[in-house]
């Protein structure tokens, strides 16, 4: 997607939030009395050191209670709408806006389903104009977050001078199911509760010097034969839903990298050194290392995207915005600089964007 200059929006602050608990990977796994050494292992060599996470009570004996679909559909929705208002109010005061400035809310979320959905949840729960425009994306994935951003970059093309905020709510711990295979084992390890925001608005900055970049280019790559890599199953035996990823999307993900950024790059006249930042989704160390090695990018591009895996692990949707907040608050982005933001996540797909401060 291409817009005019003047019209390209910029994006103007960045919040983030978690869930009040957090665990080291020991910790999760002495609390449901894992001894496999399989599957501690994999929890100890995810290059994760603690993640957020609301886990299901204790049952009196050392363990913990399974939780009902219903009480994860019910943990979801409190979770998200806490974490949600949290990132959002984050946002806003970063950008040095209000929430009665905001003209659009686009939420993203697939640890849970909502009707009505996350947006329409907060303008009530925070006050916010009720005329105020609203969108949800549901049940996209890792990837989302960027699907987000370009749908409302749209939207503020459209609408020069209004504010718009894409808001990821991601209550991963709704997703966590409790039994004793590898497969259950390998989404149980990686992902984490926490939610994102960034606001965007086109037109004129309105300051001398904005903190936040032009949003340029998107593009995107889906890879239809590996649709079922990673998905969201109904689990008979549980009565619950389970999330499998399968032990090849990292690799998958990595060949196909590539091809999408030179995509995202073809009509720019930019070359992939000429990239000074990458934010690439915290997807887990296999996807990380292979983005690295298709890409030919440095652990320095990638300090960011290592650093939220290791204290947040993968908080879905709204990982790349942790990245871009630490980045934010680095201080080393300089006026003319190019950035490439990347998602991935079910489909397969992977997600890119071009800015420039």
């Amino acid at each position: 997607m291409t817009m005019a200059a003047e019209l390209r929006p910029r994006a103007l602050g960045v919040g983030t939030a978690v869930t009040s608990t957090s665990y080291t990977q020991r910790e999760v796994l002495d609390a449901f009395e894992i001894t496999d050494p399989k599957i501690r292992s994999v929890f100890l060599n995810s290059a994760i050191d603690r993640r957020h996470l609301t886990l299901p009570p204790p049952d009196g004996k050392g363990g913990r209670v399974p939780e009902p679909q219903g009480d994860l559909l019910d943990k979801h929705k409190a979770k998200a709408l806490e974490m949600g208002a949290e990132a959002l109010r984050a946002c806003l005061k970063r950008a040095g806006a209000e929430l009665a400035e905001l003209r659009h809310l686009c939420c993203v979320t697939s640890t849970g389903l909502l009707t009505p959905g996350l947006s329409a949840l907060l303008i009530k729960e925070l006050g916010i104009d009720r005329h105020c425009s609203r969108s949800d994306i549901v049940g996209m994935g890792c990837n989302a977050g960027l699907n987000a951003l370009g749908v409302v970059a749209g939207w503020a093309a459209a609408h020069p001078g209004e504010l718009a905020v894409v808001l990821c709510a991601e209550a991963c711990s709704a997703a966590y199911a409790i039994d004793s295979t590898m497969r259950t084992a390998v989404v149980n390890s990686l992902f984490g509760d926490g939610a994102s925001a960034i606001a965007l608005r086109s037109g004129p900055d309105g300051v001398a010097d904005p903190e936040g970049p032009r949003i340029l280019e998107f593009a995107s790559c889906i890879i239809p034969d590996a649709s079922d890599a990673m998905r969201y199953d109904w689990d008979r035996e549980q009565g619950r839903f389970s999330f499998y990823l399968d032990p090849q999307i990292p690799y998958v993900v990595g060949a196909h990298a590539e091809l999408v950024v030179d995509r995202l790059l073809a009509d720019t006249g930019l070359r992939r050194s000429d990239i000074a930042h990458w934010l690439v989704h915290s997807g887990g160390k296999k996807v990380i290392d292979a983005v690295v090695v298709n890409l030919g990018l440095t652990r320095y591009d990638v300090r960011h995207t290592v650093g939220v895996l290791r204290d947040y692990g993968n908080v879905s949707s709204g990982s790349f915005l942790f990245s871009y907040e630490r980045l934010l608050d680095e201080g080393v982005a300089k006026p003319g600089e190019y950035g490439v933001l990347m998602t991935m996540g079910p489909g397969s797909t992977i997600e890119t964007a071009l800015v420039q401060w």
